[in-house]
């Protein structure tokens, strides 16, 4: 029996592009695409559903860190608009494609370890094994909190 996997733990897996569960199988078989089961614990990963939010999330990471620096190097030296061009475009894009892929095993990280979704055999699974001694934590999307 293994002990439960912390949300810190799930969130921190996912990103680096780990299987939340085990931390050792790889989430990813392409750029974004989600492997079904994990090759070490075979946990089934067909359930997530990141959608949107992973893109949602690194435009605003992204956004946040680029625009402040442009504006900064605007006031501070006025540079002509092609040699912004040149500067922030790639910045931007490759920025957003770095974070992308760890952004959304966060996500699934996330859903897996609170039982989203489809996950929530598989969370209610983990807490009927959890080892003695230890309380497990409802999740929030559990059925069985709901009256």
């Amino acid at each position: 029996m293994t002990a439960p996997v912390s949300l810190q733990k799930a969130l921190w897996r996912g990103f680096t592009m780990k299987c939340p569960n085990c931390g050792q199988g790889h989430l990813f078989g392409r750029f974004l695409k989600v492997v079904d089961n994990c090759e070490v614990c075979c946990e089934d990963y067909t359930p997530q559903r990141a959608d949107d939010l992973p893109a949602y999330l690194v435009i605003a990471v992204v956004g946040h860190l680029v625009v402040p620096a442009l504006l900064a190097v605007e006031i501070a030296y006025s540079p002509p608009a092609w040699l912004e061009l040149l500067i922030w475009l790639p910045v931007t894009g490759l920025s957003a494609l770095i974070l992308l892929q760890p952004v959304k095993g966060a996500i699934v990280g996330l859903q897996w370890q609170k039982g989203m979704h489809g996950f929530e055999a598989g969370s209610r699974r983990r807490d009927r094994e959890a080892p003695d001694g230890v309380t497990p934590v409802p999740h929030l999307a559990s059925k069985e909190l709901v009256s």
